[in-house]
């Protein structure tokens, strides 16, 4: 059974190991910044400014989500955990906290990803480019109201 619990500071090195794991085998690239770069991102840009919860399954991290009343920052499911209502337990979490409305960004690449969003409830506002990456990006939104 799938346990959520708010984040610990003494959790993030496991953390962000696994949100890059998870970012790479999603988006298919490698991730070449170093792993303190990544920490440092996520003291600063995620955990500042989301509340961040952990699931675990046996003590074991199995998925992450930041999130605030407006958007949802990081949504991450451990490899080989997936199709296990891991992330659509998290995103209920960050919906039923959001003040109606959620917008996220994703990449285009990431079919996974874009058809758990849709299958979520969100859909397309806007799509772009993400020039750190260099690559195509797409916003989702997602209303209480339209649910």
């Amino acid at each position: 059974m799938i346990q959520v619990e708010e984040f610990n500071q003494h959790e993030v090195e496991p953390l962000v190991h696994m949100w890059r794991e998870s970012f790479e085998y999603g988006v298919g690239i490698t991730d070449t910044n170093p792993i303190e770069a990544q920490i440092d991102y996520f003291w600063k840009e995620i955990a500042h400014t989301n509340r961040v919860r952990l699931a675990k399954l046996g003590g074991q991290l199995v998925g992450v989500v930041a999130s605030n009343s407006e958007s949802v920052n990081l949504l991450y499911v451990r490899v080989g955990f997936h199709r296990q209502s891991i992330g659509k337990q998290l995103l209920q979490l960050a919906k039923a906290e959001s003040s109606g409305n959620l917008w996220l960004y994703t990449f285009a690449r990431n079919k996974v990803a874009c058809t758990f969003y849709e299958s979520q409830g969100f859909v397309v506002v806007k799509r772009g480019f993400e020039p750190f990456w260099q690559l195509e990006d797409v916003k989702f939104n997602w209303s209480r109201s339209d649910a």
